[in-house]
């Protein structure tokens, strides 16, 4: 598939493969830590998940990114949603959303150094962002 064919490809459908692709990064991620109960490894991932910290990094990162990556998050974050998201603000759900799209964008590119870049400064940005909150907010 062409990189040129990728980026003009239904957003949804990026989001689709890239939030799997990012699970498991932040699967791995957690495991790593040494966590072995498999309840706590999925609180643990659950917080680099959530739409609202997904939303935060991809806000701090559009600088980093490059132009066609900036316009496929715009078209990904501008799209209708035709479902109410369950558990978040609906602003909130685009940009994470985009996010995701975006992440699925560089993987059928090919672009994995890319894509990883992406993915570990996003778990970067919200560990850091949650180590800085006090305890019992998120």
């Amino acid at each position: 598939m062409e990189k040129q064919n990728i980026a003009f490809m239904n957003t949804t459908v990026l989001a689709f493969l890239g939030d799997s692709i990012y699970e498991t990064y932040v699967r791995r991620y957690v495991m790593e830590k040494g966590q072995v109960n498999a309840d706590l490894l999925h609180r643990s991932a659950v917080r680099f998940v959530r739409a609202d910290a997904q939303a935060y990094a991809l806000k701090v990162m559009m600088d980093e990114l490059t132009d066609e990556e900036q316009n496929l998050v715009k078209r990904a974050r501008n799209k209708k949603i035709s479902t109410k998201p369950k558990n978040a603000d609906p602003v909130v759900y685009k940009w994470a959303t985009a996010f995701e799209a975006l992440i699925g964008f560089l993987y059928l590119s090919q672009d994995h150094g890319r894509m990883e870049e992406k993915i570990l400064r996003t778990i970067e940005l919200i560990e850091t962002k949650q180590n800085s909150m006090p305890r019992g907010t998120s």
